[in-house]
């Protein structure tokens, strides 16, 4: 069973899957800081100085509904989501100009058929 284990965690996509979700992780962090240091408070600026979070609180008897919290996680993954398509699609072009596709290679019966049937059409 440990060697089944080791074949398991040691295998190439679990590895990747792990690298992923670490580097993923940090990734989050570093845009999470993008967002609360740096751009919400410029948006707080274009609406007035209003913190979301902390004004847009509606009571309802004892309970607050915190639209403004809500509103601010939307806003958080949406620009997530944007920085990761942002860099995926850097890295995707980046790998595309260092592909060089090679031309498939014709098999020499493929030849000698296309010849035939070339051939074939002029009579």
């Amino acid at each position: 069973m440990l060697n089944e284990f080791k074949k398991f965690a040691l295998k190439g996509n679990v590895l990747d899957l792990a690298v992923g979700v670490i580097i993923g992780a940090a990734f989050g962090k570093i845009v999470s800081s993008l967002v609360e240091d740096i751009i919400m408070p410029l948006v707080g600026l274009l609406v007035g100085g209003i913190d979301l979070t902390t004004h847009l609180i509606i009571k309802v008897g004892t309970a607050e509904v915190k639209v403004g919290a809500f509103a601010q996680t939307i806003l958080d993954f949406v620009i997530v989501a944007f920085s990761i398509f942002i860099f995926i699609r850097m890295i995707n072009k980046r790998f595309k100009k260092h592909e060089n596709p090679k031309p498939p290679e014709v098999d020499k019966k493929e030849v000698l058929l296309t010849e035939i049937r070339d051939l074939l059409k002029e009579k």
